[in-house]
């Protein structure tokens, strides 16, 4: 038999392989030293190296005001991998108890309104740490100083919850390295802490981790014509939502992260209709436990001016001066939000549509 008329079938396509065609890595001088970095360079063999003093001064990408108009170029094409020098947990309150260090920053997806851009400027890439065993173990060693969760909050009621997913999406990492996995496994081996994150990229590898009900995923939804304007790069609603019983029977406690909400003419129909999309799509154990955060949107000048330049039709839902007032954030950052007063007003309406179509999700908090 000739083999040759049956060449080998092509691997199944990854979830990053339409977003991400690595051909160039910026690297610390320290990243081969770690089995980690060593097994992310050798998955882009062919991509250029470029080695960097630190991952957050990048001459010619960081900075740059000339890349904004590059801006999924470079997303699609730039890895960087560092060293966290800092181990810094931060208090939350929200989506989790706590911040731990990140083992990612940046993001393959160009969602509009994303504000990690704000702290790089002009360019966002996925940044990768390769010092793993470092950061688990630093996790390990603030649950165990914690001890049990004597005190339910609206958090969690049984564990401390650690968000591994603030600065990037994890459904997106776990496509790039093993980091993901290992952040996963670790809260399986912690009795009183839970990991969790936000995602808008449905990464069915994650569905073999085996997480054990230790870690939340929180599936970010909006009405599917925000969705197409606003979440470029990532899954479409529909397939996020089709994802969430599986997700739930591989071992996930899985909550909606209903954020941001955009106010538009309209969208409490459009709201009224995607959560009747979802107590259509989703069957009784995924509604059993299911939970919402709901976050209206908060926008940033400097992120409106560098949208201006790549993606100035969205910036037409979300730089709203007629609705919305200046707020400084708590980094100094100038910020916009909904007026006071009436975001609150706003807020009651949302939670009243989503109790009348889904009784069964609550609100763990909104604002």
């Amino acid at each position: 038999m000739n083999l040759d008329l049956f060449p080998p079938e092509a691997p199944p396509a990854g979830p990053l392989d339409r977003l991400l065609k690595v051909s160039r890595i910026y690297l610390e001088p320290d990243v081969e030293r770690f089995t980690r970095g060593r097994d992310i360079l050798a998955r882009f063999p062919d991509a250029e190296r470029v080695e960097v003093r630190s991952h957050w001064n990048i001459p010619g990408l960081f900075g740059n005001e000339g890349n904004a108009e590059a801006w999924n170029r470079i997303k699609g094409t730039t890895l960087v991998l560092g060293v966290k020098k800092a181990m810094r947990f931060e208090d939350n309150g929200r989506s989790a108890d706590f911040i731990p260090p990140s083992a990612a920053n940046g993001c393959v997806m160009s969602c509009a309104y994303c504000y990690v851009p704000r702290h790089k400027g002009y360019a966002n890439p996925v940044t990768l740490f390769v010092n793993i065993e470092q950061l688990t173990a630093a996790i390990r060693r603030h649950a165990g100083k914690l001890g049990p969760k004597t005190v339910p909050n609206t958090v969690d009621p049984r564990y401390w919850v650690y968000d591994i997913g603030c600065n990037s999406d994890c459904s997106a990492d776990a496509g790039l390295s093993d980091n993901v996995k290992d952040l996963v496994r670790l809260f399986t081996t912690l009795p009183n802490a839970m990991g969790s994150f936000a995602t808008k990229l449905v990464n069915r590898e994650l569905l073999s981790y085996a997480p054990r009900g230790k870690t939340r995923i929180r599936f970010s939804l909006m009405p599917h014509a925000k969705a197409k304007l606003l979440d470029v790069r990532t899954s479409p609603i529909a397939e996020r939502i089709a994802a969430i019983d599986d997700f739930v029977a591989a071992g996930y406690e899985v909550h909606l992260n209903f954020s941001p909400v955009v106010v538009t003419d309209g969208w409490q129909a459009e709201y009224d209709a995607l959560f009747q999309q979802v107590d259509d799509s989703i069957g009784d154990k995924a509604k059993e436990q299911l939970a919402a955060e709901v976050i209206f949107l908060t926008h940033n000048e400097r992120l409106h001016e560098v949208n201006l330049r790549w993606h100035p039709k969205a910036e037409e839902l979300l730089w709203r001066p007629d609705l919305q007032e200046a707020k400084v954030s708590q980094g100094g950052g100038a910020n916009v939000r909904y007026r006071t007063g009436f975001k609150g007003k706003l807020v009651e309406e949302f939670k009243q549509l989503l109790a009348r179509r889904m009784p069964y999700c609550r609100v763990r908090y909104a604002f």
